[in-house]
């Protein structure tokens, strides 16, 4: 009897319509009472689902609600979002600008600079003396944040676990030796001599030279190459790499090679301080005849793509001097 029940519910489930109508109430009851008790059955003896806001203590956070379901007739003022904000977040820290101690302007007020140059056309190139003072490299490298710091040595030893410590050395000196070969190339250029370096050195630069050619196009008047500069007053030095005019304004120029793209000046990280601190050196500097308050930092690139050319104006050259001055006073208290 069953089975007949069964094979008549599937012939009626292939009509659409017709299994509703047999399940109606009092169709159900009339042909089909036992199995629609079993059905009923079914369908009401499932526990009915709790609903999780029925266990909330209503009485304990009447209050909360009422204040967040009145909140049209009780409006906030600024005085009372900011005692909220203390509570939460503790009052507001103002960071405070720091400023040198001992600040020196970036421009020499008291420097004359004659109207006729004594120099010859040739480009000035002084020689490092042997000093006890520390140059712009060493005070940089010595008051390098703990960010930088850890940035630094995390890529110095992944580099070391990828080729060796002995290979890592050969590549550091690679390093040094492309830079050198790249500033001696462009000295050349600028001095219109042959460039007098091997094949090998050539074939290493060559992406560099590539890279810069649309830069050099607008470098005109070379003041300065591979010069030492030296701050009177702060006394600090340093080996500037260039000064010319770049697009008609006179600027303290810093080759840097790059094996990535470094698109913004930030990319550069204390390169500008680095240029600040020169400019400032020239300035004070008796040796140099004139001022600079310009600077521009030039990354190449070995493949060859269009070097970044990153310009520094004089508002933007005065913001790094003031960094610059910081730091030397840093390294000064340490040493």
């Amino acid at each position: 009897m069953f089975l007949i029940r069964m094979k008549f519910l599937q012939l009626l489930s292939r009509k659409p319509g017709k299994l509703e109508m047999l399940f109606q109430i009092p169709f159900c009851q009339k042909q089909f009472p036992y199995l629609c008790l079993a059905t009923s059955t079914c369908l009401y003896s499932k526990k009915k689902k709790v609903n999780s806001y029925e266990l909330v203590d209503q009485e304990k956070y009447k209050n909360l609600v009422c204040s967040v379901t009145s909140y049209k007739t009780s409006a906030q003022t600024p005085e009372t979002i900011f005692e909220e904000d203390n509570l939460l977040y503790g009052p507001p820290v103002k960071t405070e600008t720091k400023t040198p101690k001992n600040w020196v302007p970036l421009i020499n007020p008291n420097k004359r600079i004659p109207l006729v140059s004594g120099h010859s056309n040739l480009p000035m190139k002084i020689s490092l003396p042997r000093t006890k003072m520390p140059s712009v490299t060493r005070v940089l490298q010595q008051t390098m944040s703990p960010q930088q710091n850890f940035y630094l040595e995390r890529w110095k030893q992944k580099m070391i676990l990828e080729l060796g410590k002995a290979g890592f050395d050969e590549y550091t000196k690679n390093l040094f030796l492309q830079g050198e070969l790249f500033h001696a190339a462009l000295e050349s250029i600028f001095l219109s001599e042959e460039i007098a370096a091997k094949e090998q050195g050539k074939d290493i630069i060559s992406g560099y030279l590539s890279s810069v050619q649309h830069v050099l196009k607008d470098i005109s008047e070379v003041k300065a190459l591979e010069s030492a500069v030296q701050h009177e007053t702060l006394q600090y030095l340093g080996l500037v790499d260039c000064v010319a005019k770049y697009r008609g304004q006179l600027c303290v120029i810093d080759w840097k090679t790059s094996e990535k793209p470094k698109p913004s000046l930030k990319n550069t990280f204390d390169n500008p301080l680095q240029v600040a601190a020169y400019i400032g050196a020239i300035n004070h500097d008796a040796s140099y005849d004139f001022q600079v308050s310009c600077g521009l930092i030039v990354v190449a690139y070995k493949n060859g793509s269009p070097a970044h050319p990153h310009f520094m104006d004089p508002d933007l050259c005065t913001q790094y001097w003031n960094q610059w001055l910081l730091r030397l006073e840093e390294y000064m208290g340490r040493n």
